[in-house]
């Protein structure tokens, strides 16, 4: 006996319907021994078929023969472990792919002699669309499987043939001729049974729609459930496939994150556990607790959730969204490793029981014998062995299914009582004993919430969520160390994105999120406002390993680059997506800063790093999208002055910007000049994401008179000859942020040429001094507070005797011409001599914790950086005397 003949036996003993389907076919065992050693492929499927003879005469006997081949086939690989199951379901998948495709040109040639071709009112063919859904629109298809199908087609109109009938009719009858080559039972059996509940209206609904139908019920009675099961859907048979699309992906996919889907699975979920339990089905692979379903539930949670922002997850395999999820680290290596395992083990199992009979069964066997042939089937000595390995393949699914979908307000709140009875005598006693020093304010603000219109109007189901969040806010402000504030601050917040259901889901499902929120916002009332202008970045409290990670603006920059180049046809979405990426990473800084992570100095340099990754970006895709452009890569930089020029950026900071390019074409100033404009409107514009930066493109020569670009010729020639000494102040706070490296060099040179010309100290300090007095002028603070950046003794005295110090001495001491920071020029200035030791080192100082006061009421949202009198008297008494020093008394 050869091992052919022993895989025959083998399979023969773990199935009795194999054993009856090749007793009753003698032939296939022949047609099995010469085809065994590989898969069946596609192309013998088709062949076997012979479909140059196939008519509506022989069409159901050839596909019943079909399917007994493969199920053979596919039945004896399995058994004698010669077939992954990947192999398995990837036949199975091909069978109902090659049987559709061979049988709608048969059914559709009869319809069409009797009534003619279908037609729109333009006169165009219109095609059938056959769409699979669940495990044949995911190419998973189990051995005994039933095949869920949807039927659409474009438009409607009529047919042109002798026995006219409108399209709607032509594509009913060629629907039920195709259900009936796959799903009648003959003498010969059947190929697939056939389910058409998925469509819309399911039983009570039309067996096709238009184009038109399907998107209208999409809009007005799609549910939640339909979502996910239109996660799998895929397109079988017929075109245009692209405008389907287009009319299924937005009621799949939310534009937003939709934490609002894992309540709805949760839902789906718990009807189904109560099917189960009223069936005593809990011995059900499938359905029953840590089966096949749970595990899909989990992968479509997350592409329901998120598919919509990420394009990535829009797939259909299992394995593959639960790769995904690994890879965009949306769920650990265990979580991973252990589903990927169970869902192996269970659909293996699923097979065997199927072979039994070919019965579309999920449940364990009952009689000893059939336990005793699924055993040795699955690889183990006896049954116990087995129910051991599945039950703990079960208990891990279960406990990772419960992590996902666990309700965390299930059990309910001590504080619900007090959000339904804010009026009650008791609810200011109750506060006080939470921690609310002022119990009476909070109650109040309560009240507001509660009686605003914007409560008051919200849907039922989203009024639910935010009922069910409402006493762990209450409980979460009280801990802090601001109760009131941190109360009021979070109500606003929850406030503004509470028309956004989905949103209010993700701080119910993920408490943690919520009392991260209430310590950034107690700690910032900035932080509140960024969070209510981007909520979107809620979700990135989820992650406390991202959130904690240290920037790695290489890899960030690479990363983005990628997504931008995969939608290089969609600006809208390339917008928003980049927009998206700058809130998230600036959100992380954030939360890093308020963690105490960063010094001041250091959160410029990388909210610095941050913007010069989002100009060069928006300088490629720019580029990319001029329709005359003359070359692959622009001889083109841009140049940034101020805060990011001397890499001193804040959160909210503008961008100075100026552009340069050396370029002999003869359009060049014509080309660059647009892209110039391109890159401004990019940065600039206000999607439905935000903006990037505001900018600020004055400081390029003749200001606002002047070219939007410059070639480095005319930009050198302007600097040394007709610059104003002010413009070369700022000049010390340029450096190359983007675009040609080279370019970017050559300015480099040149500004350390203009920062080291000689200049007259007794002129240069008249100059300086005149700047200063109208910058004064101009920013007159008439408080008694004093002015952290603008009063004398505050930041701007500092840059200003950095300044003169650099142009006045540079050309004696060229490293006074690197951009170096502030700090680090002070230092060099009294190493040089040129200013005292101590003087520097104090002022320097006092610079340093001026920015860290500037920056502290930044995040407090303080509409002005002022102090009290009395406050920094040593900083602003340490920065006078050096001006002092440099400039003379008065």
């Amino acid at each position: 006996m050869n091992n052919i003949d022993e895989a025959l036996n083998l399979a023969r003993a773990h199935s009795r319907f194999l054993d009856q389907l090749l007793n009753a076919r003698a032939p296939l065992n022949d047609l099995l021994r010469d085809t065994l050693d590989a898969p069946l492929t596609e192309a013998a499927m088709r062949s076997h078929l012979e479909p140059a003879t196939l008519d509506e005469h022989n069409l159901k006997e050839r596909l019943r023969s079909l399917r007994a081949r493969t199920m053979a086939h596919v039945a004896v690989r399995d058994l004698a472990g010669l077939a992954s199951l990947a192999e398995v379901t990837e036949t199975m998948t091909l069978l109902a792919e090659v049987a559709i495709d061979a049988a709608l040109p048969v059914c559709r040639k009869s319809l069409v002699a009797r009534h003619g071709e279908p037609r729109n009112a333009a006169g165009d063919v219109q095609p059938f669309i056959v769409i699979g859904m669940g495990k044949l629109g995911g190419r998973e298809l189990n051995v005994s499987s039933d095949i869920d199908l949807i039927f659409i087609y474009p438009e409607d109109g009529q047919t042109d043939g002798p026995r006219v009938v409108d399209n709607f009719e032509f594509f009913t009858r060629l629907g039920r001729a195709l259900i009936s080559a796959l799903n009648e039972p003959t003498e010969d059996g059947f190929v697939f049974r056939t389910d058409m509940r998925l469509r819309p209206n399911g039983d009570s609904g039309p067996l096709v729609c238009s184009f038109d139908m399907l998107e209208n019920y999409f809009i007005t009675q799609g549910r939640e459930w339909e979502r996910y099961a239109w996660i799998k859907a895929r397109v079988l048979h017929g075109e245009p496939i692209a405008e389907l699309e287009s009319i299924a992906r937005p009621f799949v996919f939310r534009k937003y994150l939709d934490f609002g889907a894992i309540e709805a699975l949760r839902a789906l979920h718990a009807q189904i556990r109560r099917e189960v339990a009223r069936k005593d089905m809990a011995d059900n692979i499938k359905l029953g607790p840590g089966g096949i379903r749970e595990i899909e539930f989990i992968a479509q949670a997350f592409q329901l959730i998120r598919g919509g922002r990420d394009s990535s997850l829009q797939i259909k395999p299992t394995c593959a969204v639960l790769k995904g999820l690994l890879n965009k680290q949306i769920i650990d290596e265990s979580c991973f490793d252990s589903l990927t395992a169970a869902y192996e083990f269970l659909r293996r199992l699923e097979h065997r029981l199927q072979y039994l009979d070919d019965a579309q069964t999920h449940a364990l066997p009952t009689s000893e014998r059939d336990q005793a042939i699924i055993a040795r089937g699955m690889g183990f000595a006896d049954y116990p062995a087995l129910l051991a390995q599945l039950n703990q393949h079960r208990s891990r699914v279960s406990q990772h299914f419960e992590a996902v979908f666990g309700d965390p307000n299930r059990d309910g709140h001590s504080l619900d009582t007090l959000w339904t009875t804010l009026d009650d005598e008791g609810t200011a006693a109750r506060l006080t004993t939470l921690g609310y020093p002022d119990a009476e304010a909070a109650k109040g603000r309560l009240i507001a919430t509660r009686e605003s219109s914007r409560y008051q109007q919200l849907p039922a189901s989203i009024r639910s969520r935010f009922d069910a969040l409402m006493p762990r806010v209450v409980e979460a402000a009280a801990r802090s160390a601001q109760p009131l504030d941190t109360l009021a601050r979070t109500l606003d917040l929850i406030e503004s994105i509470s028309r956004r259901g989905a949103y209010l889901a993700l701080l119910a499902q993920y408490p943690q999120a919520l009392s991260r929120v209430v310590d950034l916002v107690r700690a910032s009332r900035w932080t509140a406002q960024y969070l209510t202008q981007h909520p979107l970045l809620l979700d990135d409290l989820l992650d406390e390993r991202s959130l904690a990670a240290a920037p790695d603006w290489p890899d960030f920059c690479g990363t983005l680059r990628t997504q931008l180049m995969s939608l290089k046809d969609d600006t809208e979405r390339q917008m928003d997506l980049m927009r998206e990426a700058h809130h998230s990473a600036l959100f992380r800084l954030l939360t890093q800063d308020i963690a105490g992570l960063h010094t001041v100095e250091k959160l410029a340099d990388h909210l610095s790093a941050l913007a010069d990754c989002i100009l060069s970006l928006t300088l490629e895709v720019c580029w990319q999208k001029l329709p005359s452009r003359h070359r692959d890569t622009p001889q083109f930089c841009i140049v940034s002055y101020g805060k990011l020029g001397g890499k001193e950026l804040g959160y909210a900071s503008d961008l100075d910007l100026i552009f340069l390019y050396e370029d002999d074409a003869p359009d060049a100033p014509e080309i660059y000049s647009r892209l110039a404009q391109r890159i401004n409107t990019w940065l600039g514009s206000r999607t439905s994401a935000g903006i990037l930066f505001e900018t600020d493109l004055r400081l390029r020569p003749n200001g606002e008179a002047g070219l939007l670009v410059s070639s480095l010729a005319a930009f050198s020639q302007y600097q040394m000859q007709s610059a104003w000494v002010w413009e070369h102040q700022a000049l010390t706070r340029a450096r190359f942020s983007a675009g040609d490296a080279a370019l970017g060099e050559k300015f480099e040179v040149l500004r350390g040429e203009i920062l080291r010309k000689p200049r007259e100290l007794p002129a240069l300090r008249d100059e300086v001094l005149a700047m200063r007095k109208r910058m004064t002028e101009a920013h007159a603070n008439k408080t008694e507070d004093f002015d952290i950046k603008h009063d004398h003794g505050g930041l701007v005295d500092v840059e200003f005797i950095v300044q003169y110090l650099v142009l006045g001495h540079a050309h004696q001491h060229p490293a006074l011409a690197g951009n170096l920071g502030n700090i680090a020029l002070l230092g060099m200035a009294g190493a040089l001599g040129l200013i005292p030791v101590d003087l520097a080192e104090q002022a320097a100082d006092a610079y340093r914790e001026l920015r860290r006061c500037q920056h502290a009421l930044r995040l407090s949202d303080a509409r002005h950086a002022r102090v009290g009198q009395a406050m920094l008297l040593a900083e602003r008494k340490a920065v006078s005397a050096l001006w002092d020093v440099v400039f003379g008394q008065g």
